[in-house]
Order: C-alpha cells, then sequence, then structure tokens
C-alpha cells in the first residue's frame, strides 16, 4: 500500500520534520520526545482524544519504564498516584504461594491503567508542549516511503478534505491493526508469529482487589488471574477456547469459574462485582524484522505483539519510543544518525529476550490445563522450584520485573 513516491492529491502539501502515525504510548512519548527539543512534529490519530482517554488497556509499567518517563518529564502524575507492587501470588495444587520479588530484587512495578497514562501524554503533548495532534482522522496514507522526502496524507474530520504532509520520516505507531504495517516494502522485512491454541476472556469487574497483589492461578480446568487496577476496578483473566464468544460467559458463569480457580485453603472469598468489559483475546505473538522500511520506523504493537501473559507489551512500545525519540532528536539536532542505524536492532534484543519469558510463563500458567499429565507434572515441578530454589527465584524475579533485559 502506498509505496509511490507520488501521491494523487492535488492540494499544496505542508511539511513536518516527523508525521507519528497513532496516538497511543509509543506515539505520544516520541512526540513528546521530539516537542521537548524543538523538533516538529505531527500526531495523527483515527480515534477521538476522549475515546483514547478512556481505553482500557493494560496497566503496569516496569520500574525502568517508570524512570524513563521521569527523565524525560512525563511521569509526574504517574509518580504521585500509581501503586507500587512488590508480590504476586501463585495459586496451584489448592495452595496460596506468595512470590515476594520485592524482598529478592529491592524492585517493583507499578500499577496505573494506560488510560491515566494516556491522559497524561497526550496533556503533556499537546496542552503543555505545544505539540500539533489530529484525532478522528480517516483514509491515512503513506508515500515514497524509500526516498528522502516522503508523505502522509489523511482526510480531516472537520473538512472533509485529504490533507497532505511531507516529512523526513514516519513513525509507525498505530498498533497491530493499524495502516503502518501494511506500508512495509515487501520482501524486505520478515514476520515471525506464534499462536499459543488459547484464548483469555479479559474482565474488568466494578469490584475491589480480592487480594493485595495479583494472583495467578493455575489451575486443571484452566488459568485465572486478579490484576488489580484501582481500589474500585479489578482485571480478571479466564482460559478459554481461541475464538469464544464472550456471550458464553455471563455473570453467574464467570464468577463461579473465578472461584473455582482462584479460591484456595486460607484466601479471602473473591469480592464480586458488575462487569464492565468482557471480550475474548487469542493469545499470539508477532515480531517484524527489522522495525524500519526506508523512512518508516515502526514501534510498539505495529512492530511486535507480545500477548498479555506477562504484561510485557506496554513496556516493550516505551522501549520502543525512548530509543526512536532520543534517536529522532540526534538526528535533527546534531546531525547524528547513529541512532537510528541501529534503532531496529536495539529494539529487537528487549523484544525477543521479553517474547522468550511469555512463552515460558505461558507453560507455567497453561500447563496443568493442558490435558497430558506429563505436562502438568512438568508444570508444578517447575512451580514448585521457584518456591524451593533461591536461584530459580531469582532467574524468574529479574525477568518478571525486566531488570535481566539491560539494553
Amino acid at each position: 500500500m502506498n509505496q509511490r513516491a507520488d501521491h494523487p492529491d492535488s492540494r499544496a502539501p505542508r511539511h513536518r520534520s516527523v508525521v507519528i502515525v497513532g496516538a497511543g504510548p509509543a506515539g505520544l512519548t516520541v512526540g513528546n520526545i521530539l516537542r521537548a527539543a524543538g523538533v516538529d512534529c505531527l500526531v495523527l490519530e483515527t480515534e477521538t482524544r476522549g475515546f483514547i482517554e478512556r481505553r482500557p488497556r493494560a496497566g503496569v509499567i516496569e520500574e525502568w519504564a517508570v524512570r524513563g518517563l521521569e527523565r524525560r518529564g512525563l511521569a509526574r502524575d504517574l509518580l504521585e498516584r500509581a501503586e507500587p507492587h512488590t508480590a504476586c501470588e501463585f495459586r496451584f495444587d489448592g495452595e496460596r504461594h506468595r512470590f515476594s520479588y520485592g524482598e529478592l530484587t529491592g524492585g517493583h512495578h507499578w500499577v496505573y491503567p494506560q488510560p491515566l497514562l494516556v491522559t497524561d501524554l497526550v496533556r503533556e503533548y499537546v496542552d503543555v508542549r505545544g505539540g500539533t495532534a489530529r484525532f478522528g482522522v480517516r483514509g491515512v496514507r503513506l508515500y515514497g516511503l524509500d526516498g528522502d522526502r516522503p508523505s502522509v496524507s489523511y482526510v480531516c474530520p472537520d473538512t472533509g478534505q485529504r490533507e497532505v504532509v511531507t516529512c523526513d520520516y514516519v513513525a509507525g505507531c498505530d498498533g497491530a491493526r493499524g495502516v503502518t504495517r501494511a506500508c512495509v516494502t515487501p520482501g524486505r522485512v520478515r514476520v515471525a508469529r506464534h499462536d499459543y491454541g488459547i484464548g483469555w476472556l479479559a474482565l474488568l469487574a466494578e469490584a475491589p482487589p480480592s487480594a493485595d497483589c495479583v494472583l495467578f492461578g493455575c489451575h486443571p480446568d484452566g488459568f485465572a488471574g486478579q490484576m488489580p487496577r484501582s481500589p474500585e476496578v479489578t482485571r480478571y483473566y479466564l482460559q478459554c477456547p481461541p475464538g469464544d464468544d464472550p456471550a458464553n460467559w455471563p455473570h453467574e458463569r464467570v464468577w463461579a469459574e473465578l472461584r473455582r480457580r482462584l479460591e484456595v485453603a486460607g484466601a479471602a472469598p473473591l469480592t464480586e462485582g458488575p462487569l464492565i468489559e468482557k471480550r475474548v483475546l487469542d493469545m499470539h505473538d508477532y515480531v517484524t524484522e527489522p522495525m524500519v522500511s526506508g523512512r518508516l520506523f515502526l514501534a510498539g504493537d505495529a512492530a511486535h505483539l507480545v500477548a498479555p501473559i506477562a504484561a510485557k507489551g506496554l513496556n516493550l512500545a516505551l522501549h520502543d519510543a525512548f530509543l526512536l525519540g532520543d534517536a529522532l532528536v540526534a538526528r535533527f539536532t546534531g546531525g547524528d544518525g547513529g541512532g537510528l542505524a541501529g534503532y531496529s536492532a536495539a529494539c529487537l534484543r528487549r523484544v525477543w529476550d521479553y517474547q522468550e519469558f511469555s512463552q515460558w510463563l505461558s507453560e507455567l500458567y497453561h500447563g496443568t490445563a493442558a490435558g497430558d499429565p506429563f505436562r502438568a507434572g512438568t508444570t508444578l515441578a517447575r512451580l514448585r522450584r521457584l518456591f524451593t530454589s533461591p536461584t530459580a527465584a531469582a532467574a524468574f524475579a529479574e525477568q518478571y520485573l525486566g531488570t535481566a533485559a539491560r539494553y
């Protein structure tokens, strides 16, 4: 799509140094880094500002990512409002096993719902740093990505007219279903894919968390998880067949399964509440190599998707954004193109590290429900080892926190 050097639009194009397609965490972080350095850019987003500030998404942010935001002046509200988490709890064989990774490493996660982070980033980019953004655009098209003056066009929601912008670089931050993924030059990239063959029923409940930490239920009937989001809202997951219909999961069935898979001796009963979100996620991953095609640089889910098994997707998007934003600033303010030349390789080292951990963790979560006694037995052995071997515990804690991937 749209690899032509020209475009059919007759309106005289305007010019921006960088056009960023997508106003998620990756795109907004890149935009904020550019604006702080005085680099001209434009953010294009198909949804409205109000929609992206409410869209429910991930909420676990690793410590290195928070510090990266803080260094760039983007973490003030996060540090004031987010909750630090230092432990998680595995429930298997009818017992609860608390894993205090904070005591092992001195590190922790931050729980801060992604809509709040996006709201912070939009406000900083548009209202504080004076960045230009167009929300609710349609028909985004890219042209001339292999030349030195690519362009992007879009339909303005206010006028209905197609606007054209030339630029030096395009940042593709519009997610797994965005237009930029389709614009890489055919044959120039490889897309590696992995399908877990399972689904997760993703739920948001208007109910306080039933425990003070993340819960992982490794049950013969399927995985269940609890991820606190706020004092009033809790994220739950239930393993289900891929492609399952959320309508097959009425309120009573959801809570019955959560109780069966999560309740163990000595644990408080689950606190029930209305289900305000219910959707099925088919667990799969992909990685695009390289993450660059001409003047198009992909970031976040536009370049790679990691299943939410280990809560790594948001963190990878921020890692990409830090590298891409800094590399573009170096190119425009000092003429140094080294960061752009090494961008893909630097991102992919962490991407593959997180993919490997997510795949390993999937077996921990789902192996007991595989219907294979051998897999169930080895999975239980792996789970027990976390609580009997200091070496195994330390290795898991490092990967879980993202501190092992020092790139």
